[in-house]
């Protein structure tokens, strides 16, 4: 039985969640509007929220001090990459620990989910050294590798895994009846209903791979080879102090796929995680 608020209770609540979201909603707005002020208007205290001056060269501007269409690019196909191919490893996975029945398949589950605890900083040192080993530094493969065979895919296999547990076991049973294989069976009906969580699994691999930094420090060294993280930090006058407006205008339009991408998808996010609970 659902209890109804009243009316007062509704627009108490509705102003709350308005204060709540200030805290969220201020420095997004405060890094647009910034980037196209004065950089003697951008510290004002107390900070304007409407400029007072337009300097639209400021996006100009970021073209011009870096190949910030290159980099852009850079960190677009390295992420479509990465959000493909982590969606068909950890699909894959999260199938044959949730569905096949084979010995010891909890406990090198629970191996795998160990990855979850190693801090990106342990493994730098030997990934650099065997990348420098097979000659792709300063390439894109460690940026592809690494997230989509390593660390970074175990929580996008324990999503899909927690989701396809959840399936009733009468669908396999009756496709085995109508002769489907193992894998048809994960292909046709197991991987379409999966949808919410292979939604979930895109949203959170396109924002880690988007915003990846220590990675690209370590094996990039070309600026055309930059990603759009790294390329911020660039925009430095030549006493090396930052050029706040053309960094912040730089930092808009690296925002805007992120926010496309979760708005687009923010329903399939929050339905595949909240699948991840319901079986162990």
């Amino acid at each position: 039985m659902k209890t109804e608020l009243s009316p007062r209770a509704k627009v108490a609540l509705y102003g709350l969640m308005c204060v709540l979201l200030i805290p969220f909603v201020f420095p997004t707005w405060w890094m647009i509007t910034s980037s196209v002020k004065p950089i003697s208007d951008i510290f004002a205290f107390p900070p304007d929220l409407w400029p007072r001056r337009f300097d639209w060269l400021t996006y100009q501007r970021v073209f011009e001090l870096q190949p910030f269409g290159r980099q852009y690019w850079n960190s677009a196909y390295i992420a479509a990459i990465v959000t493909v191919g982590t969606m068909v490893v950890s699909s894959m996975a999260g199938y044959a620990f949730a569905r096949i029945k084979f010995p010891f398949s909890n406990a090198l589950f629970m191996v795998v989910l160990l990855g979850l605890l190693i801090p990106s900083e342990v493994t730098i040192v030997p990934l650099f050294q065997m990348f420098l080993g097979w000659n792709m530094i300063n390439t894109h493969w460690p940026l592809i590798l690494v997230p989509i065979f390593g660390a970074p895919s175990v929580f996008a296999t324990f999503v899909m895994r927690q989701f396809f547990i959840s399936l009733p076991g009468e669908l396999e049973e009756a496709a085995r009846v109508d002769g489907l294989g193992r894998f048809k069976i994960f292909w046709t009906i197991a991987l379409p209903l999966a949808k919410p969580a292979l939604g979930a699994v895109a949203i959170f691999t396109f924002l880690h791979s988007w915003n990846l930094y220590l990675e690209p420090i370590v094996f990039l060294s070309s600026t055309h080879m930059f990603t759009l993280p790294q390329a911020l930090t660039q925009f430095t006058d030549a006493y090396g102090g930052a050029m706040w407006n053309i960094q912040l205008a730089a930092a808009t339009m690296t925002a805007i796929p992120v926010l496309l991408v979760f708005i687009v998808a923010q329903k399939q996010f929050v339905e595949g995680l909240a699948h991840t609970g319901l079986k162990g």
